[in-house]
């Protein structure tokens, strides 16, 4: 397969997750703001929005003040944002129609369509009537454009580079969003948490859970009150919890070894050794040795191997 080829299909996934992983976040933030609480728990939330995607001074530059409604206008419908889900959107449809030829009809119209609605559902102020709506919208048209992927693609290179791009980002996105939300709760309920504090605390880790459909999965798991700790350990070891850091490295893993070759033997040893490391981790050694210094150290892993996996097949990023 062209480098070229394999770079659209690859950044095309990872744009549409993106997209579904902002929007994921942004409804969850969305409503929890409709319950009581005071005016500075509620920006630290909008602020955390902003922190997981590294936009936080891009937005103060723009907005100033941290405002709900400008948070949500910034990170849907922000133009000059490349991480606002109307332009991952269009990055995504892009990276399609360059590769068209690669792509399945279903698979190309579903991309396009979505890009199509999108622009139509904003020019009729979908969003400002229902912002929850317009959220389930853009996380269900992700699962289409997954689904649809898998159900009529060749089973080749082209899926393989698909599915690597989605799931590098889930990787990614997920590591992001338990880094600032457990480090928001900067939190003595490790260990020792009273039945106080965790009755307060629920709808924070139920928040955290739903943002990444996991809170019935927790209920199934674990049939108990929600702890950190275990939030923690389904969201990072779990292998069968769909959007967990190890589910998401398996996948990595499983995909790069279908298109690898001699050059990236070293990007393979590095993608199989973190997926080792997940596989046999214990939440208490982690926890033991500081959740924050491990997620970013998951992090900046995770972005080499998104380096290494641009240089080994795909087109060279611009200096």
């Amino acid at each position: 397969m062209l480098s070229r080829t394999a770079d659209h299909l690859y950044w095309m996934s990872r744009y549409t997750e993106r997209a579904e992983n902002t929007a994921r976040m942004l409804d969850v933030n969305y409503q929890t703001s409709l319950l009581p609480q005071s005016a500075e728990v509620a920006q630290v939330g909008w602020q955390g929005m902003l922190s997981i995607s590294e936009l936080m001074p891009a937005y103060t530059a723009k907005h100033g003040a941290i405002v709900p409604k400008c948070v949500m206008e910034f990170m849907v419908k922000d133009d000059n944002n490349p991480s606002s889900i109307v332009s991952c959107l269009r990055a995504a449809r892009e990276n399609a129609r360059a590769v068209r030829g690669s792509l399945t009809t279903e698979a190309w119209e579903t991309q396009n369509q979505t890009w199509l609605e999108v622009n139509r559902a904003l020019r009729n102020g979908e969003f400002e009537r229902d912002p929850g709506q317009f959220f389930e919208w853009v996380k269900f048209r992700s699962h289409l454009s997954r689904g649809v992927t898998v159900g009529t693609m060749l089973m080749d290179e082209a899926l393989h580079f698909m599915r690597l791009g989605t799931f590098l980002e889930r990787a990614d996105n997920t590591a992001r969003l338990v880094d600032v939300k457990f480090h928001a709760v900067q939190s003595d309920f490790f260990g020792a948490a009273s039945e106080k504090d965790q009755e307060y605390d629920f709808y924070h880790w139920s928040a955290i859970l739903r943002s990444v459909s996991a809170f019935e999965i927790y209920r199934k798991v674990y049939r108990d009150v929600i702890t950190p700790e275990r939030v923690a350990e389904l969201l990072i070891l779990r292998a069968d919890m769909p959007r967990s850091l190890h589910a998401s490295m398996n996948e990595v893993v499983s995909n790069l070894e279908m298109v690898g070759t001699q050059q990236s033997a070293e990007t393979m040893r590095l993608s199989g050794k973190l997926r080792a490391e997940l596989q046999y981790g214990h939440i208490d050694e982690i926890l033991a040795t500081g959740l924050h210094a491990f997620l970013t150290q998951f992090l900046d892993r995770v972005n080499d191997l998104g380096a290494r996996i641009s240089r080994d097949f795909l087109v060279p990023s611009p200096a």
